[in-house]
């Protein structure tokens, strides 16, 4: 006997039903005990970019032609302490004291050709920003957020003294305060919270060390002003 028509459609839809209300299911919540804590710890590691805005002087450009631009982004790593304090339900103030370690290359050209070799620039910062997250909703086991707040760092690397040897003809200053602003994700796992996040800090001051070096005082007069500029990449652990 063939199978009616009827039949066949009775049990398509009894199967897809089926489906429908298996994939409205909702899936296990991991427990997240260390977050809903009014205070918990954790660390973090990331992967860094730092930039420079650079505003070349226009006056000696027209005097000398010699144009400075930044070149070779080259990744640097970010070690942190994860302090989070919970307000309230959607928000979180967080302190993450540690260090970072990157380098900044800056290449001079003029009249359209590269001009000297490149001059490169290392920075190793003590950090201490303290910021605001704000979160979503959760759904399952992820929750997005973002995050803003203000960041201070020391650069330990910032040279004293310029050096002909190394020909060290710029210098920056140790001090700098940034503002940041970031968005990421909270990934409930079974024994841990895992936080991917990208982040942009942009330096408020001036950086550059105003004096020019005696021997070669063109690759400081041929920059008005330089604003220091980092991407972050970070993994948080909590």
């Amino acid at each position: 006997m063939k199978p009616k028509p009827v039949n066949i459609a009775l049990l398509l839809i009894m199967a897809a039903t089926h489906l429908v209300a298996y994939g409205q299911r909702p899936k296990p919540k991991n427990e997240s005990w260390y977050d809903e804590r009014i205070l918990h710890f954790g660390f973090s590691l990331g992967l860094n970019t730092m930039d420079l805005g650079i505003t070349p002087s226009q006056a000696y450009y027209a005097k000398d032609s010699l144009f400075p631009d930044v070149s070779n982004l080259t990744p640097g790593i970010n070690i942190q302490v994860v302090t989070d304090f919970r307000p309230a339900k959607y928000f979180d103030i967080r302190f993450l004291p540690g260090v970072s370690f990157g380098q900044r290359t800056v290449s001079y050209y003029k009249n359209g050709k590269l001009f000297n070799s490149d001059h490169t620039i290392a920075s190793s910062y003590l950090e201490f920003p303290l910021l605001l997250k704000a979160k979503g909703m959760r759904l399952n086991n992820v929750r997005p957020y973002v995050i803003t707040g203000l960041n201070f760092r020391y650069d330990l690397a910032a040279k004293r003294e310029y050096d002909d040897e190394d020909r060290i003809y710029l210098r920056f200053k140790s001090p700098d305060l940034y503002y940041e602003a970031g968005a990421g994700l909270d990934f409930y796992l079974t024994f841990f919270k895992l936080s991917v996040e990208l982040k942009m800090s942009n330096g408020i001051g001036n950086i550059l060390v105003a004096e020019p070096a005696q021997r070669h005082p063109e690759f400081r007069n041929a920059l008005e002003k330089a604003k220091s500029q980092i991407w972050t990449l970070a993994f948080h652990f909590e």
